[in-house]
């Protein structure tokens, strides 16, 4: 009896510290603010598991989010069915999505775990506002950290790269950045929780299971304490890289300029510093463009015909002028389209519309200016394919107010729309026809009429 009473005590004192280092890590990083629900990524293994729970233990509101690939056959359905039942016992809610994910690869043409990622997120971003919650917690830990600072110098990834994955970035947090998957399983048992078990993560088929399962324990074999070495190296890392990213904003505005659509560089102070290739490389890096097209633009400048020349990127271009670079959106690499459901009350992707039925007497369709705010007859949830897409060359619309059809590119002569503007501008379609050039124009499609006494207000948000 003595050593059972002990043993409890052993326990409640583990399971106490575990998440007392949680909670510790939370506050330091601000990562949540616990004013909304916080919505977790719950796929029923060891990680999100114990994520879920240590949250409810400390206090949070949770809504749980279950993606089902369908890719494990019937263990895709017992993880469905696990995370069903663990939500029903702590009474959290529970959103599950279906996904195929063959075609979005297919559709795509991206690899399985970047479908995957793009499917899952993309949800995860719609749940955030239709639930109203603040935060994504999601379960990586110290160990997917190393993983990734490996993966990334195998890839030889720089500074950003090698500072590991962030505790948080936007609306993601990473609450168990802090512990081990040791800890995070010795949590669980210490107080008998059940998980469910990934049996792909066994099979060493992918560089970050060979890591997992050969490389990094045959490390810590050879060298006892390799991993929490690794792990100071990375906190060290972001630290560095923390104070390189203040260095090169104050740098970017030494030499960069913003005007209107167009970003500019300026050539001369660009080659004043002794990496300038690296410069480069830095302040195009988020416009899509790698380090080796950033030689090649250098190799450009030194050359005798360099100027007007053009490089490209994912989504934007760059063009080599006299005495500067002109980067801009290139809109032929950003034709996409997004089927939409108008009976949502929130549109979050590609952009964010509201959308919701008003009644007549309440709300005045003299408040709807007609290119960020519209009305739409019922009539349109009639329609089976509504989607949002970029503008493209020959499409036309009837405008509001208007006899006949203009073409879009007629009206944004009209509106003296940049280039940039031009490449950014969305459409709504609906059954092939466009009811709504977004932010700018309303087409008579779907007009409310005088005896209507509701209505759908759609509105862009800012």
């Amino acid at each position: 009896m003595v050593f059972i009473i002990f043993a409890f005590i052993m326990s409640t004192d583990y399971s106490r510290q575990f998440e007392q280092k949680i909670k510790d890590f939370i506050e330091r990083n601000r990562l949540l603010s616990g004013s909304r629900a916080v919505l977790v990524a719950l796929s029923g293994g060891a990680d999100s598991v114990a994520l879920l729970r240590v949250l409810l233990a400390l206090g949070f509101e949770c809504k749980a989010a279950h993606c089902n690939f369908h890719l494990r056959g019937d263990e895709s359905e017992r993880d469905e069915q696990f995370v069903i039942s663990l939500c029903k016992e702590l009474d959290v809610p529970l959103f599950v999505k279906d996904f195929d994910v063959p075609a979005y690869m297919k559709e795509n043409g991206v690899s399985l775990e970047m479908a995957c990622r793009d499917l899952r997120y993309a949800w995860f971003k719609v749940l955030l506002r239709e639930q109203d919650c603040r935060e994504l917690a999601v379960a990586h830990h110290q160990n997917d950290n190393v993983e990734t600072f490996f993966l990334n110098a195998l890839r030889g990834a720089g500074i950003n790269g090698l500072s590991g994955i962030a505790s948080k970035n936007g609306a993601v947090v990473r609450p168990l950045l802090c512990v081990s998957r040791g800890e995070v399983v010795d949590y669980l048992d210490d107080n008998g929780w059940m998980f469910v078990t990934d049996s792909s993560n066994q099979k060493n088929d992918v560089k970050r299971n060979k890591l997992r399962n050969i490389v990094l324990p045959t490390i810590e074999q050879h060298f006892p304490g390799a991993f929490d070495q690794f792990c100071k190296t990375i906190g060290q890392v972001s630290s560095c890289n923390s104070l390189y990213d203040e260095f090169l904003q104050k740098v970017k505005d030494g030499i960069c300029k913003f005007d209107e659509d167009v970003l500019y560089i300026e050539i001369e102070k660009l080659l004043q510093f002794v990496n300038s290739t690296t410069l480069l490389f830095e302040i195009l890096k988020p416009d899509g463009f790698n380090h080796a097209q950033c030689c090649d633009v250098f190799r450009a400048i030194d050359g005798e015909n360099g100027v007007g020349k053009h490089f490209y990127s994912s989504s934007h271009t760059l063009t080599i002028n006299r005495a500067k670079l002109e980067v801009f959106v290139n809109k032929e690499k950003l034709e996409c389209s997004y089927g939409i459901n108008l009976k949502c009350n929130k549109i979050s992707y590609p952009i964010e519309i509201d959308i919701k039925e008003v009644l007549r007497t309440e709300y005045s369709l003299e408040s709807c200016n007609g290119k960020d705010v519209i009305a739409l007859s019922l009539e349109v949830l009639k329609s089976k394919d509504v989607l949002i897409r970029r503008w493209k060359n020959g499409d036309k619309f009837k405008p509001f107010g208007m006899n006949g059809s203009k073409l879009l590119s007629d009206l944004f002569t009209d509106l003296k729309l940049s280039e940039r503007k031009k490449a950014e501008t969305w459409v709504m379609e609906a059954d092939g026809q466009i009811i709504w050039v977004i932010g700018y124009r309303a087409s008579s499609l779907f007009k409310v009429k005088v005896e209507d006494e509701s209505y759908l207000l759609v509105s862009l948000c800012k």
